[in-house]
């Protein structure tokens, strides 16, 4: 008998160590081919995410009242009346919520919250604080407000809607609009605050840098993987969901990371200054996955001439060489996604490394591609080294 429920307690400890499942959208559902949210596993232990839902780390509370914007001195925790809170299923999992539901926007924007650091975690290699955790040991989520916008500071992260669509559409259901949010955050607990007033480029590093932390979120989706690459089949500067950021409708993207924009382009305005770094980010990004193509025999297309392809042909030419290149593309789909992978995650260890020798006081976007550079070179990743360097010189960054 002791035996049997000794056995018993490890096979539940084993199904713990499995995490919680949630649903998430790793686009918008109205977005054609995301209709359906993707089940995910949180590395939360089963149980250890309690009604809300919360766990030691975030909670999320719906307001019944109209509430404002959290504004200094006025912060968390919120203390008005709530929608009844999200409640786990028998089986301790999330994932039986209906769509539509306030319940299932309470969960999904904590998913989304738990997702983007479980991913960020995994390349930092440690648990990221929460730059606010000596006064808030917890993140309040305040998932829909009557409010055009989203924001994440001391203590909180409150998510509006966005009405331009005629009815109006809750951030809470938009992956990427959270994931950049905690962006925010995953920079300000890696980095630190800066300890004096910092050079203009550190706030565009962190819009450049957010929105990239959004993009590696994608791209951990199987549903956002599947969809980009076979719509493409496999070529990546087609215009896809890859480089757009927080869709809010079929056609409108507010950001695009596949541009030609440089620093001579730009002025100073935080958002507008930093594209530069977040379009030499996908280009990475993009010239990895390239040599990591012609590396396994999965592209005919040199990657020592494809800067030169793109500098010297037209946007359509080059599409074609790239599509010509991946000819017979459903044959080798799968081999091809874990390239994307693998060139997804080099892009985030190296991302996620630079931010251990950053002085937030002193950063500018030539200190971070330096780093990044650096961080490259003295690891695995050392034969993208001058990948890196190019691309970051292109856009004129170095």
């Amino acid at each position: 008998m002791y035996g049997e429920n000794a056995v018993r307690s490890d096979r539940r400890a084993d199904i713990a160590r499995l995490g919680t499942r949630f649903l998430i959208f790793p686009q918008p559902p109205f977005i054609p081919g995301y209709e359906r949210p993707e089940m995910v596993w949180l590395s939360t232990p089963l149980g250890g995410v309690t009604t809300g839902p919360a766990d030691r780390r975030m909670y999320v509370v719906d307001p019944i009242s109209a509430k404002t914007p959290y504004l200094y001195p006025y912060l968390p925790p919120f203390s008005g009346g709530l929608h009844p809170p999200a409640s786990a299923g028998p089986d301790g999992h999330f994932d039986h919520l209906a769509i539509g539901s306030r319940e299932f926007q309470a969960a999904h924007v904590f998913a989304c919250v738990r997702r983007v650091l479980d991913i960020c975690e995994s390349y930092w290699g440690a648990e990221i604080p929460w730059f606010f955790q000596s006064t808030y040991p917890r993140l309040e989520i305040v998932p829909r407000l009557s409010w055009s916008n989203a924001q994440s500071g001391f203590g909180f992260l409150e998510l509006g809607e966005d009405a331009s669509r005629g009815e109006p559409q809750p951030f809470a259901l938009n992956f990427d609009a959270v994931a950049h949010e905690i962006g925010h955050l995953v920079l300000f607990g890696t980095m630190g605050l800066p300890s004096r007033n910092p050079p203009h480029e550190y706030y565009a590093y962190h819009e450049a840098v957010s929105d990239f932390i959004a993009l590696i979120g994608l791209l951990h989706f199987d549903t956002s993987l599947d969809l980009i690459l076979r719509r493409t089949r496999g070529n990546l500067l087609l215009t896809n969901e890859l480089d757009r950021f927080a869709e809010l409708s079929d056609e409108q993207q507010v950001r695009r990371f596949n541009h030609s924009l440089t620093m001579a382009d730009v002025g100073r305005e935080v958002h507008d200054r930093s594209k530069p770094f977040a379009g030499a980010l996908f280009d990475a990004l993009i010239e990895i996955y390239q040599v990591l193509l012609f590396e396994r025999g999965l592209s005919d297309l040199d990657p020592r001439e494809f800067w030169n392809l793109r500098n010297e042909l037209s946007e359509e030419r080059l599409e074609e060489e790239l599509s010509a290149s991946l000819g017979d593309y459903e044959r080798r789909h799968f081999a091809v996604k874990s390239i994307l992978e693998e060139a997804r995650d080099i892009l985030g260890e190296v991302l996620a490394g630079s931010w251990r020798v950053l002085d937030p006081a002193r950063l500018t976007f030539a200190a971070a591609a330096e780093a990044m550079i650096d961080v490259a070179d003295a690891s695995a990743t050392r034969r993208f080294a001058d990948r890196f360097e190019v691309c970051f010189a292109w856009r004129g960054i170095l």
